[in-house]
């Protein structure tokens, strides 16, 4: 496996990161070191273990009773897995967003305040104003304010394209204050349009949050990351700079997939 400089700040790290469903096992002694404040994406063929990368991290995998994980997987230096890990908490620091637009079957402003009211503590006391002003920064970030500002009230389910519903999803993280985004194929169910829009959007919050993107779209990896990582079979077979590995991949199986020859 060909590894990327380490001296950077590490957002993400997995060390010997194994995984099972059932008996059958989904990844191999996966050792990743993620970066912060940049977007790295993960490429593969279907099944490959880079959706299973990323619902390990947030520990979602794990309310399948028949899942069974040895290793370690670090944000910010603490184990996920370590017996004191408060979930509510580590799900405050690691947002995810998924390939299809979940919002919640709430108002436009409920869906946005829904995760500040839930992680502020009893003694934390917010006007309406306040939250107000939580809200209308949210939607301004993802350039969503002046599609919605006067149907706040409304159900997010209602009025909004796929796209529109995909960057609401993404603002209704956004008030908590993640360290990490994590995006499944954030785009896999958009038009180019949608894609485009919400792309850029993934590179205005480059910098101010570690992004974990995987992605099927081969041209999607080139734009819209700073590192890449290709897996195969459930193991890491190459992480580099993503210009590096789209122009001169170390690894044959990563030509090979980049070129379209399998996946």
């Amino acid at each position: 496996m060909t590894n990327v400089n380490n001296q950077e700040n590490i957002a993400i790290r997995t060390v010997n990161l194994n995984l099972w469903y059932g008996s059958f096992q989904a990844l191999f002694d996966v050792n990743l070191a993620i970066k912060q404040g940049i977007i790295t994406s993960m490429i593969g063929p279907s099944g490959c273990g880079k959706s299973t990368v990323l619902r390990s991290v947030d520990r979602i995998n794990e309310r399948l009773g028949y899942v069974r994980i040895d290793g370690a997987i670090q944000v910010l230096d603490k184990n996920v897995y370590d017996a004191d890990v408060d979930l509510a908490q580590l799900r405050k620091q690691v947002g995810m967003v998924f390939q299809r637009p979940n919002p919640l079957p709430i108002s436009i402003f409920d869906n946005i305040i829904f995760g500040h009211r839930i992680h502020r503590s009893p003694e934390q006391k917010i006007s309406r104003s306040e939250e107000e002003a939580i809200v209308e920064a949210a939607l301004r970030r993802v350039l969503l304010w002046d599609k919605v500002k006067d149907k706040l009230k409304r159900k997010a389910t209602l009025d909004l394209s796929l796209e529109e519903r995909q960057k609401l999803c993404i603002a209704r993280l956004l008030p908590v204050k993640p360290a990490v985004l994590l995006m499944d194929e954030p785009c896999s169910a958009l038009d180019p349009k949608g894609t485009s829009a919400v792309e850029e959007l993934i590179w205005e919050l480059r910098g101010e949050y570690t992004i974990l993107l995987v992605t099927h779209n081969m041209a999607q990896a080139r734009r819209a990351s700073d590192e890449c990582v290709f897996m195969l079979m459930g193991r890491v077979m190459e992480h580099s700079k993503t210009d590096d590995m789209f122009v001169t991949p170390a690894k044959r199986e990563t030509a090979d997939y980049i070129e379209g020859r399998y996946g």
